[in-house]
């Protein structure tokens, strides 16, 4: 499968690469506590000072500018080399604020955010509220200038680190459902908050974080009251292509290979159709991949496109960590191997960014018209 993407395109992955050689043991992809987040940030902001963290952003506010399949490209490649993921901040939050943003709101934020100073953690999933975000109940009542916060959000990746909070809450009623949320942006520091770690298999450790009467201006919010669910949906939009890189499955794929053949393992007949089958799902999800593309290309919808190449992509990043434990190698489970930490890691895949159950939903509804109950 050929990700060829033109000259324009091409010279930019170049750049890219050539980029990375001073940042491609950062191991932000994965790995994100102690030195790992400090060398993360160190890239990020190596990144703001060439603007790339503002390549599709508009050129009235500081970006570049660019077509977003430059997005796709960078995040590609660093998916490759495993150095990082896109961060939220000039992603998700920074294009929600130039869309919908006050001029204060952009004259605050986006500078900080093109240029990594600082960070957001989104705050939409709740205990009872993973998938199903129109069951929000973390909630925001208005008192004059300011709104009253409280709930809890859970599963919060970096909200410990985090300087602001994207706080997806109700100030509608609960039977609203999606008609009554709004997203506030909270200081982290402020009174009232309190975060509790929930460690994770893989490493990562992610939060739960309790709202207890936690003041925020009314100038915090973004967009309308009770207008967040069409925010939520233009962020996405803005984003689907830089969610769930090919190349990371691919470099999976190239480490499994590379460890079954220093074991001498590849001659077996057995572990040569389970890797054949497995590349094939590795091909599935660059194609996926590709037909994402071509819809962002042709500025179309891709929301059916897109959700189908993160359902591939997450499925195929467990298959692949898989092959070695199915095959009963006992030193695939060797604590902290490469191929033991692929394993452990790929368990949240089909969870986190959507489940595999909404993913289906969505190609079956949206994709192929089907009745969804």
């Amino acid at each position: 499968m050929n990700l060829d993407l033109g000259p324009e395109l091409e010279a930019f992955r170049t750049e890219v690469r050539e980029f990375l050689d001073d940042y491609k043991d950062t191991h932000g992809f994965f790995h994100h506590e102690g030195g790992y987040h400090d060398a993360t940030l160190k890239l990020y902001r190596a990144l703001g000072a060439r603007n790339w963290l503002a390549l599709a952003w508009p050129r009235e506010v500081g970006g570049e500018g660019k077509h977003p399949l430059y997005e796709f490209v960078l995040w590609n490649e660093m998916a490759r080399c495993r150095a990082a993921r896109p961060p939220l901040g000039s992603g998700i939050v920074a294009k929600t604020i130039i869309a919908a943003g006050t001029p204060e709101q952009k004259e605050r934020f986006l500078p900080a955010l093109r240029t990594a100073q600082i960070a957001f953690s989104l705050g939409y999933s709740e205990p009872e509220a993973g998938s199903d975000l129109a069951s929000v109940r973390t909630k925001a009542v208005r008192d004059g200038d300011n709104y009253i916060l409280t709930g809890e959000k859970r599963w919060t990746s970096g909200g410990h680190r985090a300087d602001y909070l994207w706080v997806l809450c109700r100030t509608g009623t609960q039977e609203d459902r999606g008609r009554g949320l709004t997203i506030l942006i909270v200081d982290r520091r402020s009174p009232g908050i309190t975060i509790s770690p929930i460690p994770a298999t893989g490493g990562e450790r992610f939060n739960e974080i309790f709202f207890d009467d936690v003041v925020v201006p009314v100038a915090n919010r973004v967009g309308d009251e009770n207008g967040a669910w069409g925010l939520i949906s233009i962020a996405l939009a803005t984003e689907r292509h830089v969610q769930f890189s090919p190349a990371r499955i691919a470099q999976d794929f190239d480490d499994l290979v590379a460890w079954l053949t220093e074991r001498g393992l590849t001659d077996d007949p057995l572990v040569r159709r389970r890797v054949s089958e497995t590349a094939v799902l590795v091909a599935e999800v660059q194609a996926h991949a590709l037909a994402m593309l071509e819809a962002v290309q042709d500025g179309r919808d891709a929301v059916v496109e897109a959700a189908a190449n993160k359902l591939a992509g997450s499925e195929a990043a467990q298959a692949v960590a898989r092959v070695a434990g199915d095959l009963g190698y006992p030193d695939s489970v060797v604590a902290d191997s490469q191929i033991e930490f692929l394993w452990r890691q790929s368990i949240s895949e089909t969870i986190g960014g959507g489940t595999s159950e909404i993913m289906r939903g969505v190609v079956a509804g949206q994709g192929l018209k089907l009745p969804i109950r």
